[in-house]
């Protein structure tokens, strides 16, 4: 087990705005955890309550104790790990891993894995819990279109899947009452999925959001937020209409949601913050504080028990001497992980 040096940083960002039944100043508190260990990443997930956190880092799962920052635990064998979610009604969590195509299931008390699921769409990348169905829905980049695939959580049997319009379909949200919604990040689309029959029934344009990829669904409300870069959008989930816009940072990957708080978080890995926005009514949106993070952030948790918000980046040092630069649309071609690094957000 890795053993982190631990160094907590306080930050203080005060938004000089109103907040229903609290002082006019707003702070955010961020405790920052060097927390070691090999590997990129993609999504980190919160376990409500309980303070463990999953971390993806492209070859196995990190279980860090948020509280701490101290690593307990570790889940191996996850080639190119993208996502994690957990299903407490069968005591089982899941992991996609696009590296061999597969799901790995695990034990939620033991973390010891249980088996692997292959699935034949391939493209595998986000995943979520869907508390309606009781079944684990993944939203893979399958070719020539992305596909959606639930899983039974108790059994890890593949029982549907869904064709999409779109073959980059990024996260996905459950009304509660039988209907998902999933971001397109290429046709800029959300596709609304029937539960009963799995099949899409609906696609509504996001513009002015571009390239959606992080989403929360709001049921006191019938919102649906989608992050994107520069500006997320707020839909009527009735109508499939935008009911609010909202100016965020560049570089979203994923949106937290705490409905108690009535708070999203929106991170930026090319801004290096997220953004804090409060929902004052269901068409109406406040931007309360914009919270340093580092470059990179671009994916967050939020415990909604325990009202922290939860990020993960790894740092990288220079490319090996020699790399040719990158062509006009590739990426940087990164050098080995020097750091990573952890960081709660909480007020």
């Amino acid at each position: 087990m890795y053993k982190p040096s631990i160094h907590t940083l306080a930050l203080l960002v005060a938004a000089a705005l109103a907040w229903p039944g609290v002082s006019s100043a707003q702070s955010f508190k961020v405790a920052k955890y060097s927390i070691g260990g090999d590997g990129g990443t993609d999504y980190l997930t919160a376990e409500p309550g309980t303070g463990r956190v999953f971390v993806s880092r492209s070859t196995h799962v990190m279980v860090i104790d948020g509280n701490t920052g101290k690593v307990i635990g570790d889940i191996p064998d996850t080639p190119r790990t993208h996502g994690i979610a957990l299903a407490p009604k069968s005591g089982h969590g899941f992991i996609t891993n696009g590296g061999d195509s597969t799901v790995t299931m695990f034990d939620l008390t033991s973390i010891a894995v249980v088996k692997k699921i292959k699935v034949p769409t391939g493209g595998l990348d986000g995943i979520m819990y869907d508390d309606f169905s009781d079944r684990i829905i993944l939203t893979n980049h399958s070719r020539p279109a992305g596909t959606v695939v639930a899983i039974d959580p108790k059994s890890g049997d593949l029982v549907a899947t869904v064709q999409l319009e779109d073959d980059s379909p990024e996260g996905a949200a459950s009304d509660g009452k039988g209907k998902i919604f999933v971001n397109n990040e290429g046709k800029s689309t959300i596709q609304v999925i029937d539960e009963k029959t799995m099949t899409a029934i609906a696609s509504w344009p996001l513009a002015p959001c571009e390239g959606p990829t992080g989403i929360a669904y709001d049921r006191a409300t019938d919102r649906i937020f989608a992050g994107c870069g520069k500006t997320s959008v707020v839909l009527d989930a009735k109508t499939g209409k935008v009911a609010a816009t909202i100016t965020n940072g560049d570089g979203v990957d994923a949106l937290g949601w705490d409905p108690a708080q009535k708070l999203i978080y929106i991170p930026a890995g090319r801004d290096s913050n997220v953004t804090v926005v409060r929902q004052d009514s269901p068409d109406k949106y406040t931007v309360v504080a914009t919270v340093p993070t580092m470059r990179g952030a671009k994916t967050i948790s939020v415990d909604v028990q325990k009202h922290i918000a939860y990020l993960f980046q790894p740092e990288y040092g220079p490319p090996p001497a020699g790399t040719p630069p990158p062509q006009p649309g590739q990426r940087p071609v990164r050098g080995p992980v020097i750091g990573a690094y952890f960081f709660a957000i909480s007020h």
